[in-house]
């Protein structure tokens, strides 16, 4: 998903992204050819006007979803200036935090000399910090390739992915997030089950599970903006381990120049030999890492795994898929 794209192209763009969400696949092109829904959505700041954060809010408030578009277009158009939607819509962001994502992330971090010290940029509540916490079940051409206890996290696999053998040695977990999600909090885990597409109940009940992980062992999670506090963090995480800064589905909510920015900075660290860097973006996000793979058609779903810098995969949003390319 890009977050700055016009209205009506962002829609499109995630009615083909939420495939597996027939109410948000229809929901999305619902808003797409309709032109007073937009208006109603173009009132709101650019970084607002995502569809998984006004369909999430307009759950929050109601909305059944399942359910028809039409319950969604009478509840934003009903919602004025200062309505409970739009108040949502501005308070809240889209800080999905996707355990799932670490089926994909985890053959990344394999090649890493451990104990690692791991820094997630836009942690929201840090679930994604606890790869050790979770068993795996990769499924590739071979047979499946299961790691560590139930639950496992599944995940179809093609080409030659160096799927580890040991789950990784964490002794430090920490990140940075402009707005923290504390996981002792109902009212903030509540909010990320909203976020969880309608008809997605497994991913739900994988969150409740990964939100029990992270209330038994909280990461240390530092409020402020990754381009400053960065450079810090991955020196007080030196002493832990080898430092390995992460990200999947963030540098996306970044404008444009500034994730530039962020390219420059963390490549720069990466040089000084200060950090390893793991990113999980789409295909526009990082044009610097993406260029570095095999082209990737327009307007094709998929995100792209970078290590240092190169493209070494593209995978699926919610972690289902890993295709290796490295």
């Amino acid at each position: 998903m890009e977050p700055y794209a016009e209205v009506e192209e962002s829609y499109r763009r995630f009615a083909a992204e939420a495939a597996d969400s027939p109410t948000f696949t229809a929901w999305a092109l619902g808003v797409a050819g309709d032109p007073e829904v937009q208006a109603w959505i173009r009132t709101l700041p650019d970084l607002k006007q995502q569809p998984n954060l006004v369909f999430a809010a307009a759950r929050h408030h109601g909305v059944p979803a399942p359910g028809p578009y039409d319950g969604l277009r009478a509840a934003l158009l009903a919602d004025g200036p200062g309505g409970p939607i739009r108040a949502t819509v501005l308070a809240r962001a889209t800080q999905t935090n996707e355990v799932g994502r670490l089926a994909t992330l985890v053959p990344a971090f394999a090649g890493f000399d451990g104990p690692l010290a791991l820094l997630e940029v836009g942690a929201s509540a840090g679930l994604c910090l606890y790869p050790d916490r979770w068993g795996y079940a990769w499924s590739t051409a071979s047979g499946d390739v299961l790691l560590g206890d139930e639950p496992r996290l599944p995940c179809r696999v093609s080409g030659p992915a160096p799927l580890p053998t040991h789950l990784p040695e964490v002794a430090w977990r920490g990140g940075i997030d402009l707005n923290p999600l504390d996981v002792t909090d109902p009212d903030a885990t509540g909010w990320l089950e909203t976020l969880v597409w309608p008809e997605q109940d497994e991913r739900r009940a994988r969150l409740r599970q990964a939100v029990a992980v992270a209330r038994a062992d909280p990461p240390s999670i530092v409020r402020g903006d990754l381009l400053t506090e960065l450079p810090g963090l991955v020196a007080r995480a030196s002493s832990y381990g080898t430092v390995v800064v992460f990200h999947s589905a963030v540098i996306a909510y970044l404008p444009p120049d500034l994730r530039l920015d962020f390219d420059r900075m963390v490549r720069g660290l990466v040089a000084d030999g200060a950090c390893h860097w793991v990113s999980n973006e789409g295909p526009q996000v990082l044009p610097s890492v993406t260029r570095t793979g095999p082209p990737i058609p327009e307007g094709h779903p998929t995100f792209v795994l970078g290590i240092d810098g190169q493209m070494v995969a593209q995978t699926h949003g919610h972690g289902r898929a890993l295709r290796w390319v490295g």
